[in-house]
């Protein structure tokens, strides 16, 4: 009998001696085994993104000190304060596409005397027939120090992007040195000091160019790899051990993606196999794309469910390229970085300097959950994780445009979740009936994660059912509960949202939770994320 036959038939013989706790008969079970934990959860995992792209940068992170927006600075307050309670681990920048059109030397210096350049993305038509702006002429004002002062004030630990596809090693070396550099030792280490920061920033992450099958130079990945290792080669540490991410594979679930690995890594150690102990990761970008009108607000049933099947992929993702990495890399030294996520709708618009703004639903919650339980499940294989973009902009977690600021339901996603954080991640198995949609699909009825910290046991649970409760048999293996805490993010309408007129309509609540023993009942809501916080006996 398999396991999974036999923890059915085991939980169906025992049902009958439980004490339920819910309205009506359980039709789906979770097992979580306490006893084989399977590495930390990273809080890396947790990470975000910030590009120089519509309204992330500017009127997103930056409004500047004479703003009348609160602000600490210059950068936005009510976002900073946001980011604290997230306690966010890591944020990317400057890039994404736009990093490989960066030269860093714009953003440093007086402000004043910045220069003012046409934004990478002005290549997109929509924001080329969109008002002038910073978005649209980059103004240069958020540069490497106030980014650092952002992820300092947010207490996040910044990621770089270099530019590879049109700056050289040496400009690398030159960032490295305004960055890392003792307080006053070289003249880019004054320049810092003239910025604000005498004291280096000591960027321990650093990608080495961003999406080079692409927008980062159209490369074969044989001729990424050469240039990936001349750009780490012999750069100066300041007794740091630096932490390269190499431009990994793209969006695609094909062969051509896996050639990308394959061909990347084989010819890093052509050289020498040794060139694995500098490669901190691989990148890897994955969104999801809306399916019918495109829009992210508007949307059928049917594309609800498609919007979550297309999210799930990140799971055989994950695998796919974890096995290929395998074929060069014996011992995984490298491990996957998803440094850009997230589902991609076509609007409506936050604003119309906005480009790819759009207001998320309970629908992107739920893509959320279910990204963030894989990564859970995965914690061996991943070192960081970027979810894309952090404010205005593709699967955001905040609206903001002057005064106004929204936390979307993607952020309150995040905020459950942060309970997992440096937790030690657990065997989590579930099952529950399938759903049926559109033309012969399907898709799983309750999927989660788990981790164990000290005598607490984190347990997150989506249920993607769009009008049905789920009520599962829990049971602790290797453990009992004594009490719990549980946190529902859910909304009678799947298209719930939150935006600047109604910034708290979608919110997660508490819900009773008296359970005990190691095994309870639990009925997951329709079209829901749970967190259960158990203190075991």
């Amino acid at each position: 009998m398999r396991r999974r036959e036999f923890l059915l038939s085991t939980m169906a013989m025992t049902a009958a001696g439980l004490a339920p706790r819910s309205t009506r008969a359980a039709d789906g079970w979770v097992e979580i085994l306490i006893d084989e934990p399977r590495g930390e959860i990273a809080p890396e995992l947790h990470g975000h993104f910030t590009e120089h792209l519509g309204g992330v940068v500017y009127d997103g992170i930056w409004v500047g000190e004479d703003s009348k927006v609160p602000n600490l600075n210059g950068i936005r307050k009510a976002l900073v304060e946001h980011m604290r309670q997230l306690k966010a681990p890591v944020v990317r920048w400057a890039g994404g596409c736009f990093a490989d059109s960066y030269n860093w030397r714009d953003g440093v210096g007086p402000r004043a005397k910045r220069p003012v350049r046409s934004n990478f993305w002005t290549v997109d038509p929509e924001l080329w027939k969109a008002p002038d702006g910073p978005q649209k002429y980059e103004p240069n004002t958020f540069g490497t120090a106030e980014f650092m002062r952002f992820c300092q004030l947010c207490g996040a630990k910044p990621y770089l992007a270099a530019n590879l596809r049109s700056l050289t090693p040496n400009d690398f070396d030159d960032w490295v040195d305004y960055c890392n550099s003792p307080a006053g030792r070289t003249t880019l280490a004054q320049i810092r000091a003239s910025d604000g920061s005498q004291e280096p920033f000591n960027v321990l992450y650093w990608g080495i160019g961003n999406e080079s099958w692409g927008c980062g130079g159209d490369f074969r990945p044989e001729e990424y790899a050469i240039e990936f290792r001349r750009f780490i080669s012999w750069v100066p540490d300041y007794g740091l051990k630096l932490r390269y991410v190499a431009s990994g594979p793209g969006a695609a679930m094909d062969d051509a993606q896996i050639a990308w690995t394959r061909g990347f890594l084989q010819e890093l150690v052509a050289k020498s196999a040794e060139t694995l102990n500098r490669v901190y990761g691989l990148s890897m970008h994955y969104y999801c794309w809306t399916s019918g009108k495109g829009d992210s607000l508007d949307f059928t049933v049917d594309d609800w469910y498609q919007l979550l099947l297309q999210a799930d992929v990140m799971e055989s993702l994950i695998t796919k390229h974890w096995l290929a990495m395998g074929e060069f890399d014996k011992d995984h030294k490298v491990k996957l970085v998803v440094d850009e996520w997230g589902a991609w709708h076509r609007g409506p618009a936050i604003d119309p300097r906005y480009l790819f703004s759009y207001v998320p639903t309970m629908r992107d919650a739920l893509v959320t959950g279910i990204t963030l339980d894989t990564f859970h499940r995965h914690p061996e294989k991943l070192a960081m994780c970027n979810d894309a973009q952090l404010v205005n902009c593709i699967h955001t977690l905040f609206l903001a445009r002057e005064e106004r600021f929204a936390p979307t339901p993607v952020f309150h996603v995040f905020d459950m979740y942060k309970a997992h954080q440096s937790g030690q991640a657990l065997r989590f198995m579930c099952d529950a009936p399938s759903i049926s949609f559109g033309t012969g699909k399907r898709f799983w009825g309750l999927a989660g994660s788990a981790s164990l910290h000290g005598k607490t046991v984190v347990v997150t649970v989506v249920n993607p059912h769009a009008s049905e409760p789920r009520a599962a048999e829990i049971n602790l293996r290797g453990g009992s509960a004594r009490s719990a805490k549980a946190t529902v993010l859910a909304a009678p309408d799947i298209h719930a949202h939150n935006d600047f007129d109604h910034p708290q309509a979608v919110e997660p609540k508490a819900a009773p939770a008296d359970v005990s023993g190691a095994r309870f009942s639990w009925t997951f809501p329709p079209a829901s994320v749970t967190k259960l916080e158990i203190e075991l006996a």
